[in-house]
């Protein structure tokens, strides 16, 4: 894989695991009944959508990339996402 490659991957993983976090910080407000603006919450999901979609593509349009090394990136990425949200749950119940 090409160093630009690998940068793409690694700015497209950073976006989204700061997309996660927000996601999962507005949502957690909302239920504490903290106000957290429409556009806000509408913008933190559509950073989560938008930064699944461009790992998509990019594993999609890859071509120098076997496909299980693809289906490997994808699952990486999504149990990232995840392990992020999990991280900051926890945080919560624990202070």
């Amino acid at each position: 894989m090409e160093l630009n490659e690998k940068g793409y991957y690694f700015a497209v993983l950073v976006f989204g695991l700061y997309a996660a976090v927000s996601l999962q910080k507005a949502v957690r407000d909302k239920e504490e009944d903290i106000p957290v603006s429409g556009i806000y919450y509408g913008l933190s999901w559509f950073a989560v959508m938008i930064a699944i979609s461009l790992m998509a593509i990019g594993l999609y349009n890859a071509g120098s990339i076997i496909l299980s090394e693809k289906g490997f990136y994808g699952m990486s990425f999504v149990l990232s996402l995840f392990a992020s949200i999990t991280i900051q749950k926890i945080s919560g119940i624990l202070n």
